[in-house]
């Protein structure tokens, strides 16, 4: 527990420990997937060379079949030649010069056998009835031990018509082997002379098969000087091996490595057995080294993450010391201490920014009585410049009523719908209308126009389906009526038209005001363009009014400024016309933003910036 207590106090009282360990805790995953990406690459490494060893090894045994298949035909054409079992059968059990000579003649025709094939290094032949064996490798000699004879005689009772492979080591009567009794030193195949005879002879045919051949077979797989292969019949008998040298293989100590990687093929037709074994070492060279590589690069990384902790806490603890003095003095009340540095870095600014809170905090707090008495004052004055609304209706309405007194009926439409319009523009302050109502609002300020100008022009209200109820802020449209009626159409006697849709394209709301007036010049449409364009790209911008800016445009920049702070980079507004022709508005609205509750949020936070 004491243990415990003391590495808990020093974690936390000592920022440079706290560093370093976060350090490691940040390289402990960098590690631990390194470390099994070697392992897992080792893997891949030890998998692909097993069955790429594995896929030569096929084809090995797939040669040494051929090669016993060859030897098979070889002897089925050797133990069935009509010229050569006559001269065994010719000759008895006591040999004549003439059996003898006849002896020479089968050694000759034998002697062509192995000059044939490449994978024969001896054929014998031995004669049951004088118990000669007659060789290529060492002529005709005889065999005097009667144990030996009496277990040729059974070979050949037991391998009756078929074929048998021997080893050099295989062990006879008479504690000898059957390489001392045949002379051969690698693996033979034996079968009855005339075997598809009944009354054949126990004659035998001994084919050895050519040792080097072999190994050299089994050598082009081997993948380097220090690997090993091993030859093994069908009944797990070695029959050749590399590696420890040509004259012997010591199975015992070969299994008694641990450091060998295995892989083996069994031959399809005789099953032999191929068996590699590589050195580990020799697989996994190349990862080894990457793996000293990145456990060379995992100590450096820990030590550089001790280097780097107690750098960065050298040069963040004494800016923080200074901070920290700093805030106590501003939480006490010293407003005038300053922070002196000539740090460029990050905490430069901070402490910059100190310097900067501590003199503005100052200035708000002498500034403080001031502003309050200026709040005050402003409130004032804005209250003493408000229009009661309820004044404004009834008296609109008191003048209604004289001109319906007095048969004015003109005049008493105007100052009706005049009335309607202020009435909707001032209702309980509402910040945005449905589509229905901002046409009926607009078409109230339409008919006093209408009556102004004596129905010099028409209007059309051509309202699209789904877009009634999709709300829009009030008097979004009223600026780019009256701009039509004052600008387009004023001055036309007759013939006038106005025409305002709305229509849904895909996720959006197009609303569009067109008339057939006069229309705007080139240069001023381009004027007009380029101030729309800044103020979309610019929403920040004093946008309605103010130094530098057209006061022609009062009321398209007011509308796009309007449509830019409520409705975001979303939304969109232009302007096209042609000279003499007329000119068209179009405004485009997202509708996810065109509901009353979406358009109430934009018009917080817009008020709120």
């Amino acid at each position: 527990m004491r243990m415990l207590y003391w590495i808990r106090s020093r974690y936390n009282g000592s920022t440079q420990l706290r560093l370093t360990i976060y350090f490691l805790l940040v390289l402990l995953p960098l590690v631990l997937v390194s470390l099994h990406a070697i392992s897992r690459s080792e893997e891949i490494v030890l998998q692909q060379s097993i069955r790429r060893t594995e896929g030569s090894l096929r084809a090995v045994t797939n040669s040494i079949d051929t090669v016993l298949q060859n030897v098979e035909e070889l002897s089925r054409l050797v133990a069935t030649d009509k010229n050569l079992v006559p001269i065994l059968s010719e000759a008895g059990t006591v040999l004549s010069p003439q059996a003898i000579y006849r002896f020479s003649e089968l050694i000759g025709k034998l002697w062509n056998v192995t000059a044939i094939s490449r994978t024969v290094s001896e054929v014998s032949v031995y004669h049951a009835d004088s118990g000669t064996l007659v060789s290529t490798k060492s002529g005709a000699k005889k065999v005097e031990d009667d144990s030996q004879r009496a277990w040729l005689l059974e070979l050949a009772a037991d391998i009756g018509s078929g074929t048998k492979y021997l080893l050099p080591d295989d062990g006879i009567r008479g504690e000898r082997s059957f390489g001392d009794l045949t002379g051969t030193d690698s693996v033979s195949l034996v079968r009855v002379m005339d075997s598809y005879n009944a009354y054949r002879q126990p004659n035998l045919l001994i084919i050895t098969l050519n040792r080097s051949r072999l190994y050299s077979i089994m050598e082009s797989v081997l993948p380097s000087k220090d690997s090993r292969i091993f030859l093994y019949t069908k009944n797990g008998r070695l029959v050749a091996g590399t590696g420890t040298g040509q004259d012997g293989v010591n199975t015992a100590d070969m299994n008694a490595e641990p450091a060998l990687i295995e892989a083996g093929a069994i031959s399809p037709n005789f099953g032999w057995t191929l068996r590699i074994l590589q050195p580990e070492a020799e697989i996994y060279r190349e990862t080894r080294q990457i793996r000293h590589f990145t456990n060379l690069i995992i100590a450096v990384s820990i030590l550089l993450s001790i280097l780097i902790s107690w750098g960065v806490y050298s040069r963040i603890a004494w800016p923080l010391k200074r901070l920290s003095h700093g805030m106590r003095e501003l939480s006490g009340g010293n407003y005038d201490l300053r922070l002196h540095h000539s740090r460029s870095d990050e905490f430069g600014f901070v402490m910059n920014l100190y310097n900067q809170m501590a003199r503005d905090q100052k200035h708000l707090i002498e500034d403080y009585y001031e502003q309050q008495l200026r709040l005050s004052h402003t409130e004032l004055k804005f209250l003493q410049s408000q229009i009661n609304p309820h004044f404004l209706y009834n008296t609109l309405d008191s003048i209604y009523w004289s001109a319906k007194n007095y048969e004015a009926e003109e005049i008493g439409e105007m100052v009706l719908n005049l009335s309607r319009f202020f009435r909707l523009s001032l209702n309980k302050g509402r910040e945005a209308f449905t589509l229905k109502e901002t046409v009926e609002h607009l078409h109230y300020y339409v008919r006093v126009q209408q009556l102004r100008y004596l129905d010099s022009f028409t209007v059309n209200y051509r309202i699209g389906p789904g877009t009634e109820g999709l709300t829009v802020l009030k008097l979004l449209l009223q600026p780019l009526v009256e701009n039509a009626l004052q600008h387009g159409l004023k001055g036309r006697e007759e013939g006038g038209e106005l025409t305002l849709r709305s229509v849904l394209e895909g996720d959006r709301l197009v609303l569009t005001v067109t008339d057939n007036g006069l229309g705007i010049a080139e240069e001023r449409l381009h004027r007009i363009q380029e101030e729309l364009a800044s103020i979309m790209a610019e929403p920040s911008r004093p946008v309605s009014h103010g130094e530098g800016r057209d006061e022609e445009f009062f009321g398209l920049r007011n509308v796009c400024s309007r449509v830019r702070m409520f409705y975001g980079s979303e939304s969109g507004m232009q302007v096209d016309s042609t000279a003499g022709e007329g000119t068209t508005v179009r405004i485009s609205l997202p509708v996810d933003k065109c509901g009353r509750e979406a358009l109430g949020l934009c018009a917080h936070e817009c008020a709120a910036v």
